[in-house]
């Protein structure tokens, strides 16, 4: 009787050991698998998100906002468009905003395009309607090839010279392009398709734009320069770039101010913002600034002499076509202030963007 209870007193010792060790393994599990599925410890919220009362941001909503803000944003770019008097000249345009900036300018040059809406009276497009650009490729040496689609043959004999001065002014206002050859259906053109221009070395700034050679040049010993006239359509005044030549060894700024003293072609609808004996005294040019000093005779008005808008926008346009000019200062001896019309004072240098309001490229 008592082997019996003894042996009975170890198996049940023996049982109740392995029942405690296993509650403790399970006890021991359940607190582990607790604190790994915490969502406390899994989410954490700023106190700015709970204080604001804002919904949560839903899922692709901001990337829809910054669509439609690059969608409806436009930036101003240069377009050159034919005016009403047949001369080519740069207008300023709010276009939408994109990242393939050649291309689009472009195709708004088109006629019946994007830009049709856009176009301040009595200016036109110039590209045959219906030309598509097919691509763009840009070589190291700074030649833009342009690939246009057959369309593009559709035009007047007249318009040849017109068309490749609108395309090479309006592509080469980025710094990366130099000169523009021309393909047409991915084939390169050694000329113009309708009155065969030259065109198989490409075409840059340095052929000029409404090109005058005028009466009193001699073409071998006198250089190119380009300058821009004031013209007007209706209460719009503009300036348009015109191509004449002077003599041969003036200097890069006195050449310049040379061709807009003796103005423009006579019978042109240009006009010449300068009186006559407006003489330029002198030039410097330092840290991309260019002060020119003029004898008083440039400037108008007896009561309160000024610098008209026109003669400054001449002034500005034409010198900071040249690459080491961003902006000119203009001084006038005996005259410690120079103001402009509308009285103020011309205290700071004028850069191009003043005076065109385009974006710099």
């Amino acid at each position: 009787m008592r082997k019996y209870s003894y042996r009975s007193f170890l198996t049940a010792l023996v049982l109740l050991m392995c029942t405690g060790l296993l509650a403790g393994c399970l006890f021991e599990g359940e607190q582990s698998l607790e604190k790994m599925d915490d969502p406390d410890e899994a989410v954490t919220t700023s106190p700015e998100a709970e204080d604001d009362g804002s919904e949560p941001e839903k899922d692709g909503e901001k990337a829809e906002d910054s669509t439609e803000q690059e969608s409806t944003a436009t930036v101003p770019r240069e377009l050159y468009l034919l005016d009403a008097n047949g001369m080519i000249a740069p207008q300023t345009l709010e276009l939408p905003a994109s990242q393939e900036v050649a291309s689009q300018a472009l195709e708004y040059l088109v006629k019946d395009g994007p830009v049709t809406n856009l176009l301040p009276n009595g200016f036109e497009a110039v590209l045959p309607a219906g030309t598509e650009i097919i691509g763009l490729n840009t070589q190291d040496d700074g030649t833009l090839v342009v690939d246009v689609s057959e369309d593009f043959k559709n035009y007047e004999a007249e318009d040849e010279e017109k068309i490749l001065q609108a395309m090479t002014y309006t592509l080469t206002q980025f710094d990366n392009v130099k000169r523009i050859k021309l393909w047409i259906n991915g084939h390169e053109q050694e000329v113009m398709p309708v009155d065969g221009t030259p065109i198989s070395q490409g075409v840059s700034r340095a052929d000029g734009i409404n090109n005058h050679v005028g009466v009193k040049r001699d073409v071998l010993n006198s250089k190119a320069v380009t300058v821009y006239f004031p013209a007007q359509n209706g209460e719009q005044v503009y300036h348009v770039p015109v191509t004449t030549r002077v003599a041969e060894d003036s200097d890069e700024y006195a050449a310049r101010v040379e061709a807009l003293f003796e103005g423009p072609e006579l019978g042109s609808s240009l006009t010449n913002p300068f009186h006559e004996g407006a003489e330029m005294v002198s030039s410097r040019l330092e840290n991309g600034v260019l002060a020119l000093s003029f004898n008083e005779k440039i400037l108008t008005g007896s009561d309160q002499p000024a610098l008209s808008d026109a003669a400054l926008a001449s002034l500005v346009l034409s010198m900071t076509d040249l690459e080491d000019v961003e902006s000119v200062e203009v001084q006038v001896e005996g005259s410690e202030q120079v103001i402009n019309e509308a009285g103020e004072p011309l205290a700071e240098p004028v850069s191009r963007t003043d005076i065109s309001g385009a974006e710099e490229m």
